[in-house]
């Protein structure tokens, strides 16, 4: 298998060469584009990714594609839904977390599975319960945005808003929690963020789609009949 990045770091596009008998798995709406050849199997039975409960918590889709060059070498393409960023890593033996919607593709024989080690997190209001990516093998993930890498050193720690937590090695310790005390998370538009303990690394996304999507949403003209908060454009 050879990839390539392209159209990085806007509008990223991932470009995966197959050689006879190779196969990627991607999430839904992914594909772009692929050769004649290519094959797809979508499946809900597959272990991991498609069993997850976290498809039942509005996380992850609980369907997967697989592409397969079955007879002859191909080509697919994907991209992200949001403009940004895709990141390589390649894992041995190892696991990786990432959370909602972090997950673009995968070699199949990493094992994609919900963690519900995230719970914390979930209690202190972070909303993450993060995927574990784990084995031998490439993963691909997406970011909204740049994705910026942070290397911890042993018991070097590292903050980042909640929205821009992209993934991190099993070998970082995290927590969430509020910033300050109600005034400061009042006053300083800062909310929830998790605090991440190394040594490892740390992924993040130098945009929030949350943020965006209120500032497009404020922008937008409303007329004198929607008092239920919804929105009329004239197109």
């Amino acid at each position: 298998m050879h990839v390539d990045i392209t159209h990085r770091p806007s509008y990223a596009h991932l470009v995966v060469d197959l050689d006879p008998g190779e196969s990627i798995l991607a999430e839904p709406g992914a594909m772009v584009s692929h050769s004649a050849g290519v094959s797809i199997d979508t499946s809900t039975t597959r272990d991991g990714l498609l069993s997850s409960a976290k498809s039942m918590l509005g996380g992850e889709s609980a369907f997967a594609n697989e592409f397969a060059a079955d007879h002859e070498a191909g080509r697919v393409t994907l991209a992200p839904p949001k403009p940004g960023d895709i990141a390589q890593h390649d894992l041995d033996g190892e696991t990786l977390y990432a959370v909602d919607g972090a997950f673009l593709a995968s070699d199949p024989s990493l094992d994609v599975a919900s963690e519900f080690g995230g719970l914390k997190s979930l209690l202190a209001g972070a909303s993450i319960t993060p995927l574990a990516l784990s084995g031998t093998g490439t993963v691909f993930l997406e970011a909204f945005g740049g994705i910026e890498r942070v290397d911890l050193d042993p018991g070097e720690s590292y903050v980042v808003d909640n929205e821009h937590v992209v993934a991190w090695e099993e070998s970082v310790d995290f927590d969430a929690r509020r910033v300050g005390g109600l005034k400061s998370t009042l006053l300083s538009g800062e909310g929830l963020v998790m605090e991440f303990t190394g040594g490892g690394s740390v992924w993040y996304q130098t945009r929030g789609l949350d943020a965006f999507t209120s500032i497009i949403a404020g922008a937008l003209p409303m007329t004198e009949h929607d008092s239920d908060g919804g929105i009329d454009i004239d197109i």
